[in-house]
Formats: C-alpha cells, sequence, structure tokens
C-alpha cells in the first residue's frame, strides 16, 4: 500500500501533536513530509526525529540556527520564516493539518488549499475571516477542505453522500461552559481562572474563555455556513453539557443524525486522516449507560450575547467576521491578562462592530489589514473600558 505523504502545519499545538500521536500508531500508512511551529525549537525538532520527517520549519528566522543544531546529524532538513512555512504549505503533500494557530496561518492554508490535496482545517480563523476566499480556492483547485473541530467533523459525518436539499437544520452543540447556570451577576466578576476551566474539554486559554462566552460556538457557526451547503437561518446551536453528541443534522422527512463520541480530538482527526476510511484510535469508548442521560437546551443569549454578535456578523456579511474575531482575541487577551471584566469582552466586540465598517477583502492580505485595523479599534475601546 502506497504511503500517504502528510505535512502538519502547527505541529507542537495540540491538534498537531494529536495528529503525530495518529500517525505513529500507523506508519505503515503515512509518512511525514515537513512539520511547522511558530517558537517551539525543541519540541519542533523532537517531533521531527520521532516522526522521520523530512523538513521541519521554524516560522520565527532568528531560531533557524538553533533548528539546526537541534537537527544535526538527522538528514532532516531544517528552514526558517514565513515564506518557508508558506512553501511547506504548498509542498505537495497528499494530505496537510492546518492546525496554525490565529491569522499566521491564514496564508499557509491558502497556498495549501490552491496547491490541492486533502486539506484537514483546524484554523478557525480561515473560514471565520477568509471563508469565501478559501473555499473559492478549493473549488478551483480541486482541493478537498475537511473540517476537524469536533462539531463541524461531526456534521461531515452525518452528511456524508446527503443531498443538500434534503437537510431541514444543521444543528451545532456547545457544552455551555464552566457558567452554564450562573447568574448575571456571578459572571460580572468571573475570574479568567474560573473560565478556563472548560468541565469536559482540555484546551487552551483562548478557547476555552470563548466557550465560557460561547464565541466559539459563534466562530463555529460562521464555519458551519462556509462548509455545508446551507444558510445562515438553517444552522442552529443548541446546548448539551455532557459533550457526548458533538452535532446533528436533521432532513425534511424528520430523521435526525447525530454523531457521538468521547470528547477526545483524535476522535475526528483521525476520521479526517483516514477519510474515506477509518483508522482506530486509542480513545476511551462511549458508555451511554455510566452517562446515563444526555440534556438540551437553548443557549440563553442574554447571558451570553455573544454567540447573537456572531450570527449578526454573519448575516452582515462582508468584512463582520474577521472584525468580530479580531476584536474578539483583543478582548480576551484583555480578561486574561488586564483584568477586563467578563462581560465586557462581548462589549468590546460589539462596539468594534459598530464602529468599524470596511469593504469586503478580496485577497489574504487585505483581511490581514482588516484584522491589524480591528484590532486596534478594539485595543482602543478595550483601554476606554478599563479606564
Amino acid at each position: 500500500m502506497t504511503r500517504r505523504t502528510i505535512t502538519i502545519l502547527g505541529a507542537t499545538g495540540s491538534v498537531g501533536r494529536s495528529t503525530l500521536d495518529l500517525v505513529a500508531r500507523n506508519r505503515d500508512r503515512y509518512r511525514i513530509v515537513a512539520l511547522t511551529a511558530h517558537k517551539d525549537v525543541a519540541g519542533l525538532a523532537e517531533a521531527a526525529k520521532a516522526s522521520d520527517a523530512e523538513q521541519a520549519v521554524i516560522s520565527d528566522p532568528t531560531l533557524l540556527g538553533a533548528l539546526q543544531d537541534a537537527l544535526s546529524g538527522t538528514g532532516i532538513q531544517a528552514a526558517a520564516g514565513e515564506a518557508a512555512v508558506d512553501d511547506a504549505a504548498a509542498s505537495g503533500a497528499d494530505w496537510t493539518m492546518a492546525a496554525i494557530v490565529g491569522t499566521a496561518g491564514l496564508r499557509p492554508v491558502m497556498r495549501a488549499l490552491e496547491r490541492g490535496g486533502t486539506v484537514a482545517l483546524a484554523n478557525k480563523e480561515a473560514l471565520v475571516s477568509a471563508g469565501a476566499l478559501m473555499t473559492g480556492a478549493a473549488r478551483a483547485s480541486g482541493a478537498t477542505l475537511l473540517p476537524v473541530d469536533s462539531e463541524h467533523n461531526a456534521v461531515f459525518q452525518c452528511l456524508v453522500q446527503a443531498r443538500p436539499e434534503s437537510v431541514r437544520r444543521i444543528i451545532l452543540t456547545a457544552s455551555g461552559g464552566p457558567f452554564r447556570t450562573w447568574p448575571m451577576e456571578r459572571m460580572r466578576t468571573a475570574t479568567a481562572k474560573e473560565a478556563v476551566a472548560h468541565p469536559n474539554w482540555s484546551m487552551g486559554a483562548k478557547i476555552s474563555v470563548d466557550s465560557a462566552t460561547l464565541m466559539n460556538k459563534g466562530l463555529e457557526l460562521i464555519e458551519a455556513f462556509h462548509l455545508f451547503p446551507v444558510g445562515a437561518d438553517a444552522i442552529e446551536v443548541v446546548v448539551h453539557p455532557q459533550s457526548v453528541v458533538h452535532s446533528l443534522v436533521e432532513y425534511v422527512d424528520g430523521s435526525v443524525l447525530a454523531q457521538l463520541g468521547p470528547p477526545d480530538m483524535r476522535v475526528p482527526i483521525a476520521y479526517c486522516l483516514a477519510w474515506p476510511e477509518r483508522i482506530e484510535t486509542p480513545c476511551a469508548r462511549l458508555d451511554l449507560v455510566a452517562i446515563g442521560a444526555l440534556d438540551f437546551e437553548a443557549p440563553d443569549l442574554d447571558r451570553f450575547p455573544a454567540l447573537a454578535l456572531a450570527r449578526h456578523a454573519l448575516c452582515q456579511g462582508g468584512a463582520k467576521p474577521a472584525i468580530l474575531n479580531a476584536a474578539n482575541e483583543i478582548g480576551v487577551a484583555s480578561f486574561l491578562e488586564s483584568g477586563l471584566g467578563f462581560l465586557d469582552i462581548a462589549s468590546v466586540v460589539g462596539t468594534v462592530l459598530d464602529q468599524y465598517d470596511p469593504p469586503a477583502p478580496s485577497s489574504i492580505d487585505e483581511v490581514v489589514e482588516i484584522d491589524r485595523e480591528a484590532r486596534r479599534v478594539a485595543a482602543e475601546v478595550t483601554g476606554k473600558i478599563l479606564n
């Protein structure tokens, strides 16, 4: 069997490490072409050596010497700089994991899509900030775009071979985060430590705060609009505290298909890695008897206005989703680092959406510029709130 060639953009992050774990368990099926990281030289070198990668790329050019030293004698090629990351993305691997966090991942994702092949997308900004551009590039090159987020991956599994006209609704599930049952007054004084304590998933600080505000689900709403052939009004969000049902698809005949699984990112990654086949994972098996019950409730948009802001940005279109994402990143960072109130995160986002209204972007460079200006405006708004 010919081994599928793999490139992992963002190899030292949680998604990248999970992907490498699955590749290591299936060495007869996969061969690593390139791995990239931002600054983690030690982690990148270790991963490259363990996986017998052909190339390792660090995006910070000042760290090239350190990477070369770490790979000395291995035969693994070392490179550095944003252009080198872009080249790795366009190197022609059969399958590319796009897991670079933030707008730094926009150009590499675009290069991978333009090159063709299969791109497993774990970078939210690609579709939130530049959805039309990304999906257009995929159509032009014939690239296959596979969603890695557990919710979108669940929808993708339930939509296999389905006709778009037969779909009535896509239902994304949200855990509700750590503040699901908190009253507004208590949420007003929530701390960063409380916000990052997600009840089900092990995630980084930023995405954990997004889960606590439900902005994460708002961003996923925008992604779903670009991934699946349904209108925005056919995509809904329901709170499901157990995080067992990852998403559902309702058809016009009343049938509802759901994908269930343990809260382990290796499940959706494995589905993308082996698609259209499946491979085994070491993940815990789902024990429905032990779980006992599955609960669902409507999201409270008064306590969690971020979700409504995201839907409004999606409906407005143009540059608004990119502005939403950028402003939210500034708000979350200020909450984690500078003492901005938890409920003020959504206030910052709403104010920036009202104040900044540029034309729709027609290139990745324009998306990056919109992102930069939205962050500047958000920083000003945040400063006024803190002062």
